[in-house]
C-alpha cells in the first residue's frame, strides 16, 4: 500500500495506464518495422519480454488499443500537462501511433485484397477485448468505417457486442452474422479483431471453402501462418511477412483442372 496525496494518486494512474499504452504502441511500430525488413514480432516481442526490466505483458502486436481507460486517459494526461505548461511527448506520440496503427490496418486489409470496392469482408470481433461488449474506442469499429469508406461491404460478428454495435450510427451500416461462418460465407476476406477464443478455433479449411477468395487477415497474430497457409488460405498478420496459401489448396485446383 502506498499512502501519498490526492494530486500524487491520481498522476500514478495516468502515469500507469499511459506507460502501458505506450507499450502497445512501442510494439506495433516494431511490427511494423518488422514488415519492412521481414523479422517475425512475435520472436522480437518474446526475446525483449524476456529482459526483467521490460517484461512480456503488453508486447503484443496487434490492430491498436482500445477501452475506456488507455486512450482517454493517455488524452487527457497530455492535455493536463499542456494546461500546465508542460509536455508529455511520449504520451502524445502514443496517442498518435494508436490512431495510425488502426489506419494502417486498413491498408492491410485492401493490400491483402486488391481494390475494397464492392468486396465483402467478414468482420469478427467487435469489442475492444474480448469477454466484454464494451465498444468503447474498439479498434474494430474504426477498421468498418475505414473499409465501408473504401466502397467495401462489412459483414460483422461478435459473441457479445453485436447489439451495442447495431444502436450506433455505424451499426447501420452493417450486416451482422450469427456465427463466424456466415460473416465469412462469400466473403473475399475474413479479418480477426478481437482475439476472443471462439476465434482461436476456426475451422479453417471450412473458411476456404466457403470463402470467395481464400484470404485471411489475422489482425491478433492468433495463427501460425503454416497453419493457415496449409489450409488453403492466403494469411496475413501484423508484424510478420504474408503467407501464401499452401499446398492443400493447390492440390485441390490441380485436380480441378485435370477433371475439365
Amino acid at each position: 500500500m502506498v499512502v501519498t496525496t490526492l494530486e500524487t494518486a491520481e498522476l500514478i494512474k495516468y502515469a500507469a495506464n499511459a506507460f502501458l499504452a505506450m507499450k502497445v504502441s512501442y510494439i506495433n511500430e516494431i511490427a511494423n518495422l518488422c514488415e519492412a525488413v521481414g523479422a517475425d514480432v512475435q520472436t522480437v516481442a518474446k526475446a525483449v519480454g524476456l529482459d526483467g526490466r521490460i517484461g512480456r505483458k503488453f508486447l503484443h502486436a496487434g490492430p491498436g488499443y482500445g477501452g475506456s481507460c488507455f486512450p482517454k486517459d493517455t488524452l487527457a494526461l497530455a492535455h493536463f500537462a499542456r494546461e500546465k505548461g508542460e509536455r508529455l511527448r511520449l504520451v502524445e506520440s502514443t496517442s498518435a501511433a494508436n490512431e495510425a496503427q488502426k489506419a494502417r490496418m486498413v491498408d492491410k486489409i485492401e493490400k491483402a485484397v486488391g481494390s475494397l470496392s464492392g468486396k465483402r469482408v467478414a468482420l469478427l470481433g467487435l469489442a475492444f477485448k474480448p469477454n466484454t461488449d464494451d465498444i468503447r474506442e474498439a479498434p474494430a469499429l474504426d477498421i468498418a468505417a475505414g473499409l465501408l469508406k473504401r466502397g467495401a461491404k462489412v459483414v460483422a460478428h461478435d459473441p457479445a457486442a453485436m447489439e451495442a454495435v447495431r444502436a450506433t450510427s455505424l451499426g447501420k451500416k452493417l450486416e451482422f452474422a450469427q456465427d463466424p461462418y456466415e460473416a465469412a460465407h462469400g466473403a473475399d476476406a475474413v479479418v480477426v479483431v478481437t482475439e476472443w477464443n471462439l476465434y482461436r478455433r476456426l475451422d479453417l479449411r471450412m473458411l476456404a471453402k466457403i470463402q470467395r477468395r481464400p484470404v485471411f487477415v489475422d489482425l491478433r497474430n492468433l495463427y501460425a501462418p503454416e497453419d493457415v497457409a496449409q489450409a488453403g488460405l492466403h494469411h496475413h498478420s501484423v508484424g510478420r511477412a504474408p503467407r501464401a496459401a499452401g499446398p492443400a489448396r493447390r492440390k485441390k485446383k490441380t485436380k480441378q483442372r485435370q477433371r475439365a
